[in-house]
């Protein structure tokens, strides 16, 4: 069974882990794609409530640019603001307190064209206005590979070294803005270059790097695994770059566990996340790293209970404090958030 939903969900309950844990989930989106072909058409702020409150306590969340909502008409770099003003009612919504004491969407990134250099300042200024008290950056996919069969969310290869692209970055460091990105393992080595040319710019990499195991990666984990792991390594060596631990349940990193007649367990999910997990944290440490549930995408493969049950199980051994980072601290840090 492929994508079964949150009835196949319901076929693998677990009792909460550490209940009483402060959580900020760094990494989820909205979105009403109900005309498109995606395992989860909608994912509103009911949605997300309805993982949040599954059991853990989730005090605050980040909202991830999803491409969604833009405005149908204007110029075409200012459409992504629409987004940005429909996640800023949402969140506002959530901060009435009325549906639950959880700050849904307390940071919210957006999405903008750095490609266009200096004259990219208005949109992000135009998004600044859409979010005065949440906006705090923005995600700019820089994923491509040669491949035919690998989706390229980037409009060509080596954006991260293009000089326009460089500029607008520049300009994003300048309003004391963070950006966001995702890429192909085999393309860290250009996030360290572009890292260290824009060392005061404060970059999130998503997903734990890019690792990429079906299609023409598939079946080729002993070339796969040891680039990531290199690749991850030279990237923890950038001051300037902080990594989110989680994406993994996408199919794309290479796990059937989407295909499952019942849901993965906690403890099947720590067993095959600790390998990848503690490989990034022990390069990162844990001041630099954050748990993500990249909801709804990795809803595919696991429940949020069981999800963060897991990230609980495969942190056990860390100290108390390493553990709040992990959790909660590195996030409200990095999306400057007070709860």
């Amino acid at each position: 069974m492929a994508y079964g939903g949150n009835d196949w969900l319901a076929l693998t309950p677990e009792p909460t882990l550490e209940p009483e844990m402060p959580i900020c989930d760094p990494h989820h989106h909205f979105w009403d794609f109900r005309f498109e072909r995606v395992p989860y058409q909608k994912y509103l702020l009911h949605e997300l409530n309805a993982d949040i409150y599954s059991g853990h306590n989730v005090r605050s969340t980040v909202f991830i640019e999803a491409r969604s909502m833009y405005r149908i008409d204007g110029p075409m770099e200012l459409r992504s603001v629409g987004e940005v003003e429909f996640v800023q009612g949402l969140a506002a919504a959530s901060a009435s307190g009325i549906y639950g004491p959880a700050r849904a969407a307390a940071a919210i990134i957006g999405n903008a064209d750095l490609s266009l250099g200096d004259r990219v300042e208005p949109v992000l200024e135009a998004l600044q206005a859409a979010s005065p008290n949440r906006f705090r950056g923005v995600r700019r996919p820089a994923g491509w590979d040669p491949h035919p069969d690998v989706e390229n969310r980037a409009a060509q290869p080596g954006l991260l070294a293009s000089a326009d692209f460089i500029a607008g970055a520049r300009v994003l460091a300048r309003k004391g803005m963070l950006l966001e990105t995702t890429l192909y393992f085999h393309q860290l080595p250009e996030l360290v270059d572009f890292a260290n040319a824009i060392p005061e710019l404060t970059i999130v990499l998503n997903h734990i790097g890019g690792l990429y195991r079906i299609g023409p990666y598939a079946n080729r984990d002993d070339e796969v695994i040891p680039e990531w792991r290199a690749g991850v390594a030279a990237v923890a060596k950038c001051p300037n770059i902080v990594l989110k631990l989680g994406g993994v349940g996408q199919p794309r990193y290479g796990f059937d566990w989407y295909t499952w007649e019942k849901p993965i367990s906690s403890e099947e999910l720590a067993e095959g996340l600790s390998p990848l997990m503690n490989y990034c944290i022990e390069q990162f440490g844990p001041d630099r790293c954050m748990f993500e549930s990249n909801f709804p995408p990795d809803k595919v493969s696991s429940s949020y209970n069981v999800l963060f049950n897991a990230f609980k199980r495969l942190s056990k051994d860390y100290s108390a404090s390493e553990r709040a980072a992990l959790f909660h601290d590195t996030a409200t840090r990095v999306y400057r958030i007070d709860s």
